[in-house]
């Protein structure tokens, strides 16, 4: 039986990016490893990055996001809040009149 050959992937990212990224890893029983495996399958798979890579537009309003998309979105809200990935309204007021004066 031949060995399969196995090479070593060597990355720098934000520490805030890797904690929050392998949390999640966790709850899904998915290894770092095994994660990155399976996003370098999809790059072969789909010849490319296996999503979209792009600015995104200027956010809807409500009035135009989809039932889904507003579902979608407050999902993702909630699980922020629950995982405490918030930040103070009096700062984001504060950063928001840093860019007006």
């Amino acid at each position: 039986m031949s060995k399969i050959k196995t090479a070593s992937v060597h990355i720098r990212i934000k520490e805030d990016t890797k904690k929050q990224a392998e949390a999640i890893l966790e709850e899904l029983g998915i290894s770092r490893t095994v994660a990155i495996e399976m996003f370098y399958r999809q790059i072969i798979l789909n010849n490319g990055i296996p999503f979209e890579v792009a600015i995104p537009n200027a956010s809807k309003s409500r009035e135009e996001l989809t039932s889904e998309e507003f579902d979608k979105m407050m999902k993702v809200a909630v699980k922020q809040v629950e995982k405490g990935q918030t930040t103070p309204v009096e700062e984001v007021f504060e950063e928001l009149y840093q860019g007006v004066k």
